[in-house]
């Protein structure tokens, strides 16, 4: 099994930046791809970055791309998010997940989540 805990929400004014944290542990050759997905008060739980352990590359959705920059500490076992320009349509609760497939972004692909942090972003 794989155990992910995200840690680092909270609240924010508009324009401020957040980051977010997220341990893994277990079987953690299981988890090919990284990734952080958000749902808010009243949307569908969206992906919107992705990385694998073994690449440099990432890739986002565009409704977070120039603003949010995902990255992993191999040693530590962690990825992390970074959120700058924070606007309150951001306010969600973020999941990071992890997959044994390379690239993908589709939910299903992800077996394994956390259980999301609150991030609230104030006008």
């Amino acid at each position: 099994q794989v155990q992910l805990e995200e840690s680092g929400g909270g609240q924010v004014q508009t324009g401020g930046s957040l980051s977010l944290s997220c341990a893994v542990s277990g079987r953690t050759f299981s988890t090919t791809t990284m990734a952080w997905f958000r749902q808010g008060p009243r949307t569908e739980r969206e992906f919107i970055a992705g990385a694998s352990w073994s690449s440099p590359l990432t890739y986002y959705s565009d409704s977070v791309k120039g603003r949010f920059t995902i990255s992993r500490d191999n040693s530590k076992n962690t990825a992390y998010l970074q959120m700058n320009s924070l606007q309150p349509e951001d306010t969600a609760v973020y999941f990071c997940a992890a997959s044994p497939i390379r690239w993908t972004r589709d939910e299903v692909d992800f077996h394994f989540w956390g259980v999301g942090t609150q991030v609230s972003v104030s006008s």
